[in-house]
């Protein structure tokens, strides 16, 4: 008999992977967490039934979710990733040599254990490196608590469902801003051109009511609804379209970020310009 598992991403529309092994599974206090092994894609953590990362194509999340803000601002020190408990966007930060400390603020403390057990390529920074600070924290409170302290703040959130529900509110991006310094810039994960049209008008409309420069840009991630994903950066000062690209850190062992790339991602198709409209 063959297992499958299957994401409904919407009432209409699903994608489907061969497994070959359920690695664990359990309810923790805010969410249901799966780890299982697929024969396409390898380990496969998912959250409320939710792919969250994959063995195969977490490189192109945890790479651009980080590296456009890292090398958008010229001097960044101390970075805050809420959520992201997996730890990829926290091994990213680390590679910039700037980079003195990093925050990770997750609400859910079995999503790092899990990680750090199931996904160790993923969460390789989470023990033993003096920069790194791990929190099993509510996000949105520690912004909250935190004024003029960071100079890159990074949402990595889980579709905008039970705990995750607040990290898409206008009120938060305001406390975004006032946590951020004087020349700080933010990035939210943003869903999908495709399936979260009115999400990303509010969100787009959102971040540009606080912050002066509102870029948005797209990334290809097969396992993520679509396979069309979309963050959203919001800066006080820097403008990603307008670094000199011959100056960019290159980051070691990337596999989807890099300087040639840094500007074209902003491209945008037709039918996702509109949504910003």
């Amino acid at each position: 008999m063959e297992l499958w598992y299957t994401e409904k991403q919407t009432a209409n529309f699903g994608i489907t992977a061969k497994v070959k092994q359920t690695l664990h599974t359990e309810k923790s206090e805010f969410q249901q967490i799966d780890l299982i092994e697929t024969l396409q894609w390898g380990k496969m953590l998912v959250l409320d039934g939710m792919v969250m990362t994959t063995d195969e194509d977490e490189f192109v999340y945890h790479e651009m979710i980080s590296h456009v803000a890292l090398n958008t601002h010229p001097n960044p020190k101390k970075v805050l990733v809420v959520g992201g408990g997996d730890g990829g966007a926290i091994r990213e930060i680390v590679k910039h040599p700037s980079v003195e400390k990093a925050v990770l603020a997750e609400i859910d403390g079995r999503v790092i254990e899990v990680s750090k057990q199931f996904l160790p390529q993923i969460a390789s920074e989470l023990t033993g490196n003096p920069k790194v600070d791990v929190q099993v924290i509510d996000g949105i409170k520690h912004v909250m608590e935190h004024k003029n302290e960071y100079d890159i703040i990074l949402v990595d959130s889980t579709e905008p469902v039970g705990p995750a529900v607040g990290l898409f509110a206008k009120d938060f991006y305001q406390g975004i801003y006032e946590a951020l310094k004087e020349d700080g810039i933010m990035v939210a994960q943003s869903e999908s051109p495709w399936f979260n049209r009115d999400l990303i008008r509010r969100v787009f409309k959102d971040i540009a009511s606080i912050f002066p420069v509102t870029r948005y840009y797209t990334v290809s991630i097969p396992t993520y609804p679509s396979g069309l994903w979309s963050f959203t950066m919001g800066s006080k000062k820097y403008d990603p379209l307008e670094v000199d690209e011959s100056n960019l850190f290159d980051p070691p062992g990337t596999k989807y970020y890099s300087p040639k790339i840094h500007k074209s991602i902003f491209n945008l198709p037709k039918f996702v310009e509109e949504l910003l409209k």
